[in-house]
């Protein structure tokens, strides 16, 4: 499995549209792609304009590739492109408990 904790800044007045489009992504990721495990979306409780994404794929190809090139992942990035505060600032992960899948090895 692979997993990235995306931390993204968000340009004051752009939150409530950047969440909508976000919205979009994480709910075509969980739906859509059958290499995603989860796509969750957090805000932080004491920042309002940054956000959060935790998301496992099976493969790091499962993100590289089908997420990368799906039509919500693609309008999502043209969407928000505007309205981040800086560059979104990602941390690959390797899962070792996952609660649908339980241990990872």
């Amino acid at each position: 499995m692979f997993a990235l904790f995306v931390t993204v800044k968000i340009k004051p007045g752009h939150r409530a549209e950047f969440i909508e489009a976000t919205m979009g992504d994480a709910v075509g990721s969980n739906t859509a792609e059958p290499g995603c495990v989860r796509f969750d979306v957090m805000a932080d409780a004491n920042d309002e304009n940054t956000v959060y994404l935790y998301e496992v794929y099976n493969d790091r190809d499962s993100w590289e590739t089908a997420h990368r090139s799906a039509p919500h992942y693609t309008k999502w990035r043209e969407t928000v492109a505007d309205w981040f505060d800086g560059d979104p600032q990602r941390v690959e992960l390797s899962p070792i408990y996952i609660k649908e899948h339980g241990t990872i090895s």
